[in-house]
């Protein structure tokens, strides 16, 4: 018995003998309009982070009781935050059992009611009921769309297409800077600000009907005649063949592994261990190098650095945002050109650098100054540099990374997982930036999270391997041998090695 197997279709090698195969980012606008259409998921995502900031302002006006509890404040912002905890955490469930479709349409639904819930609320306490709502729907938007995008892409296009979604998640919170100054002198202000995110959920849900669902999905679920139905609208005949072969020799594999999987069997195996490492890692270090506490709080930020003016404050925190989005754009171009984990290495030293400026210019900023002075400029600059590095690298790296190193056994639910790390980082930085800042000063501060991306530096270099260019195979195999060497599959031990047994036998006959 021979057993042979193939270089896949998407790899570097077989791309290179045949050049012509290769597909660009606009080369199939089918592919596209399923990646702006999953984006839209990114667009609530990143809209809910951003509006809640300044609808905050005429909440405290409309409730007295908001204006004079910290606690209330903190629990509305927050409350969308722990919803998405939970909608991450289940999230992978409903996508692994249902399909990427269906929790797309499932998450559009909870989002546009709660748009609805807070835009109706007649107290504080179901406005927060609201905010959890959409905080579900943001949480299963957030584990669907990068895996829904990245199981419709070829290889050589996946990083670019998975890094739209994080496009749509940084124009979302670009908009919401938008809408907050457009309907600052509108009757019921905040109520305009919250209830119209519901308006991008109910067009998303629309435009989903008409999408299919995500071919790997549908392969590995024996809808078959599906799958290739939608595979033949991705690629020409001479590449259909091969991806078809490519999902069949996946779905042997598939096989030979466990049935159903949990979320215990993550730590059961040592690939997934690692993988799940890897992929959570660099979830919480995008967090936790500070990024959401730029974008939460960039014009409280702007006004410690002496620019007291609450205009020139938003003003300049809009620039923020709008830089955090065309920074993306360029991360969409070099993430399939440099690969993953150089791109999120070069960001993360722009990103130290970035931050020691922001430091030294609060430790040197005496705070007399009403325009700011020098060091108010300076922590300026530092805002920007480190949107500037921030936005191309680890901006879509890691959501990128996390949806293409699982086998797609675990996709769904180590894409829920890791997603779920990635909120609860979110939480503790939200909810601690401020405190930490007033006791130990806003310097000091900028300077944790500096030596937090060195940390972060070398969890990339030592644990995060490079996947630019490679199929869902190519990836696996990683693991295996980052694992075993060559010596063991997924699964459990006695599963990987009867698989690598077999394909040993095979080679040897």
């Amino acid at each position: 018995m021979k057993i042979t197997i193939q270089t896949a279709p998407g790899s570097s090698g077989y791309l290179d003998m045949f050049p012509e195969r290769r597909m660009s980012y606009f080369g199939n606008s089918y592919i596209l309009s399923l990646t702006v259409t999953a984006g839209i998921g990114g667009l609530l995502f990143g809209y809910d982070t951003g509006v809640i900031s300044g609808a905050l302002l005429y909440i405290k006006d409309d409730f007295e009781v908001v204006k004079y509890s910290s606690f209330l404040q903190e629990t509305i912002v927050s409350m969308a935050i722990v919803g998405a905890i939970i909608g991450a955490a289940s999230g992978g469930w409903i996508n692994d059992y249902y399909g990427r479709k269906k929790a797309t349409l499932f998450a559009d639904i909870v989002f546009a009611a709660g748009a609805i819930v807070m835009a109706a609320a007649p107290d504080p306490y179901v406005l927060i009921s609201g905010r959890l709502l959409v905080g579900l729907g943001v949480g299963v938007a957030s584990v669907t769309a990068p895996v829904y995008i990245a199981e419709a892409s070829p290889s050589e296009v996946r990083g670019g297409l998975v890094s739209t979604n994080v496009l749509m998640i940084t124009g979302g919170q670009f908009l919401s800077y938008l809408v907050n100054s457009a309907f600052t002198q509108v009757p019921g202000t905040w109520r305009w600000m919250l209830g119209v995110s519901g308006v991008p959920a109910v067009i998303q849900f629309v435009l989903m009907l008409f999408m299919p669902e995500s071919p790997r999905w549908l392969f590995m679920k024996n809808r078959k005649a599906e799958a290739i139905e939608v595979l033949t609208r991705i690629y020409d005949i001479s590449r259909l063949e091969d991806e078809i072969d490519h999902l069949s020799e996946a779905e042997e594999e598939e096989k030979l592994r466990k049935g159903t999987v949990g979320y215990l069997d993550v730590f059961k195996s040592k690939e997934m261990r690692l993988a799940f490492l890897a992929g959570a890692g660099l979830q919480a270090f995008q967090q936790f190098t500070g990024i959401n506490t730029v974008m939460y709080y960039s014009p409280t930020i702007v006004q410690m650095a002496g620019f007291h003016s609450n205009q020139l404050a938003l003003f300049l925190s809009l620039i923020v945002a709008a830089m955090n989005a065309a920074g993306t754009v360029v991360g969409i171009y070099f993430i399939d050109h440099c690969g993953r984990k150089k791109l999120a290495l070069s960001s993360l030293c722009g990103v130290i650098i970035s931050l020691i400026i922001l430091s030294v210019s609060f430790f040197k900023q005496s705070g007399s100054s009403a325009d700011g002075g020098l060091y108010g400029w300076l922590a300026v600059l530092g805002l920007a540099l480190y949107i500037a590095f921030f936005a191309p690298g680890m901006g879509p790296v890691p959501w990128t990374v996390n949806s293409e190193i699982y086998p797609q056994q675990y996709r769904g639910i180590c894409g829920g997982m890791s997603a779920t790390v990635n909120w609860i980082s979110n939480l503790i930085v939200a909810q601690t930036f401020l405190s930490i800042a007033e006791t130990a000063g806003t310097g000091m501060t900028f300077l944790i999270l500096a030596g937090i991306a060195v940390l972060a530096v070398i969890f990339v270099i030592v644990f995060v391997p490079e996947t630019q260019g490679l199929t869902f195979s190519e990836v696996e195999q990683i693991w295996k041998e980052r694992a075993w060497g060559n010596n063991s599959g997924w699964g459990s031990s006695s599963d990987s090695n009867n698989l690598e047994g077999l394909l040993e036998q095979g080679s040897r006959s």
